[in-house]
């Protein structure tokens, strides 16, 4: 007797409703993800990735954006950006900062403020913010670049300086903190960003839909209270806007990347 064989379904079908005459409807699921940061600078990062960033993606929302607050040990005579280059400038290979580790955003937001004012620093990375943070405060590196909302509480204690934060515009939550651009160091700018994608090959109304809905969510009153008691702007726009954003973050962290002469993993 022959054995019968169950049909195997293509990847990504699940059996359904049923119609009218009781037969199974197929329908797809759509897989979507949460990237951030790191999608824009990994190709840089990273010899050999999994995937292709352009290629294999379909971007349906830039969702949401904070900034980076580049602090001090308060025992470091240093009050402002200004004094920051100027110290470093000073006391060349002498100054240390932290970051969570090679091509993280506090990587590279420093390594960029590196190369637009050519001071020589030297990098200590960690295995996360909080064990980076405690040996900020406890005087084993002298500076960093973090999440705003994570030295936020630390600088309003007076436990840690802040001298700039990295967007173009000043943060609601640091109140007179300048932005580094304006601090001294021109045209400087890092967002610590995510959004959503699908895969590649999404049908167009399919993305039309979903960017639609995802930019009502982003519209709500509760959501965007929820965002910003996390120190995060939420942004939304159409899903080209978000495309344009991911190739211009590659292309900034690639120079970057090649500038400072991080060698890939």
């Amino acid at each position: 007797m022959g054995r019968s064989r169950r049909r195997r379904e293509p990847a990504g079908w699940r059996h359904a409703d049923r119609d009218r005459r009781g037969r199974q409807i197929r329908t797809r699921r759509i897989y979507t993800a949460r990237v951030a940061f790191p999608f824009g600078s990994n190709p840089s990062i990273y010899r050999s990735l999994p995937y292709d960033t352009v290629k294999d993606f379909t971007p349906l929302i830039f969702a949401g954006q904070t900034q980076n607050l580049l602090v001090v040990r308060p025992a470091m005579p240093i009050h402002s950006v200004k004094d920051f280059v100027d110290y470093a400038r000073n006391n060349p290979g002498k100054v240390s900062y932290g970051s969570t580790g090679i091509g993280s955003s506090n990587h590279l937001s420093m390594e960029l403020f590196k190369s637009m004012t050519g001071i020589d620093i030297v990098h200590v990375p960690y295995k996360g913010s909080a064990p980076m943070v405690n040996d900020l405060l406890g005087d084993h590196i002298d500076a960093a670049f973090d999440n705003t909302p994570n030295v936020l509480p630390q600088v309003n204690a007076g436990k840690l300086r802040a001298l700039g934060v990295s967007s173009t515009a000043r943060s609601t939550l640091t109140g007179s903190v300048p932005t580094v651009s304006e601090a001294g160091v021109p045209g400087y700018e890092v967002t610590v960003w995510f959004g959503i994608v699908g895969p590649a090959g999404m049908r167009p109304e399919i993305v039309r839909k979903l960017n639609s809905e995802l930019n009502a969510i982003l519209g709500m009153d509760d959501v965007k209270r929820r965002f910003q008691d996390q120190g995060v702007d939420p942004v939304g726009g159409s899903p080209s806007q978000f495309a344009d954003h991911i190739r211009s973050e590659i292309q900034k962290w690639a120079k970057v990347v090649k500038d400072a002469n991080i060698q890939p993993e």
